[in-house]
């Protein structure tokens, strides 16, 4: 099946399934007129809109690169999650605010056991669902996905809170108890948007990612070539859940088009093989210098000018600094 199709159905299943939620949350508050019960049905309002937002950017980030957008459509994932982000900050805010106002006055509340029982099986639903949409966002790196699932695990650990809450209410039938949850868990809301926003606006950034670049730096070590004397200038951009990756290679100055080129598809597969085949790798050679012969691995080097003494490392720092900061 076509990633981006699956993607697509993932989040068609979490919708349709966010849709019967709210209905039933809402149905809940209505019956029993609990602010508390109203936080949760506030929130799925916020589940359905960002589901059929997300659904929407996953069916623009599986188009193909096209002419217009070279580096292909993923980034519209980010501004998905982002969006998610913000509507989770209202629906909090909201929250907080209908909190306050009923602690100043209390409503009567009815039918709370029915309500429970509702907010339960509501509550363990998105449990599975948010697990379902993180373990389809994370083997296909979909940020759309592992958002959505992150944001419907939050909303069922509150949902459990709420749960305790309003049992606790039901058996001492202490009014203000009402108020007090949906302010406890607005500002939980609140955070969560907070948390996912700062994720997603570092991501629009190109924010550099060290773990992935420490996770390269180690598949080169470990993919060494003795011709590969230096690399350096390494930068990375995501774009959904592709790659986009170049870099400068430091070659024996002697050699032709043919050997380096060579060279520079050695880097290429290795990088790609242990790590993503999802990767646009993009190599620039540069000649090798008097001052590269002290880490030169090419015994029989006819133009050497110094002993070898000792390889450069291909660490993280090494590999990601640039010519101006190396003074070359």
């Amino acid at each position: 099946m076509n990633e981006g199709y699956l993607k697509q159905k993932v989040q068609t299943i979490i919708v349709s399934c966010s849709v019967i939620l709210m209905i039933g949350k809402f149905v809940a508050f209505f019956m029993t007129n609990s602010v508390g019960i109203l936080t949760d049905a506030m929130e799925s309002i916020v589940n359905v809109v960002a589901g059929f937002i997300g659904l929407y950017s996953l069916h623009l980030a599986a188009k193909p690169k096209d002419e217009g957008h070279p580096f292909g459509h993923g980034k519209i994932e980010l501004i998905s999650a982002s969006i998610e982000g913000l509507l989770i900050i209202l629906a909090g805010g909201l929250i907080v605010y209908e909190g306050i106002k009923r602690l100043f006055n209390p409503s009567v509340i009815e039918k709370l056991d029915i309500g429970i029982f509702i907010i339960t099986g509501a509550g363990i639903i998105n449990y599975l669902l948010g697990y379902y949409s993180i373990r389809v966002g994370k083997k296909y790196d979909s940020i759309a996905l592992i958002a959505g699932g992150k944001h419907l695990q939050s909303d069922t650990y509150s949902s459990i809170g709420l749960i305790a809450g309003l049992v606790l209410m039901y058996i001492t039938r202490i009014g203000w108890i009402d108020s007090a949850l949906a302010l406890i868990f607005g500002s939980i809301i609140i955070f969560t948007g907070i948390s996912i926003l700062r994720k997603t606006v570092a991501n629009l950034m190109d924010k550099a990612d060290k773990k992935i670049l420490c996770l390269i730096a180690d598949i080169i070590s470990q993919n060494r070539q003795p011709d590969w004397i230096d690399i350096h200038n390494l930068k990375m951009v995501k774009y959904g859940s592709y790659y986009y990756i170049d870099c400068d290679l430091t070659l024996p100055w002697y050699y032709n088009i043919e050997e380096g080129h060579s060279a520079c598809q050695k880097l290429e597969q290795a990088i790609c093989q242990g790590f993503s085949d999802k990767i646009s790798f993009s190599v620039h050679s540069d000649s090798c210098a008097k001052r590269h012969c002290e880490h030169c691995q090419i015994n029989d080097c006819k133009y050497r000018k110094q002993a070898f003494v000792s390889l450069l490392k291909f660490s993280l720092k090494e590999i990601t600094e640039s010519d101006e900061s190396r003074n070359e």
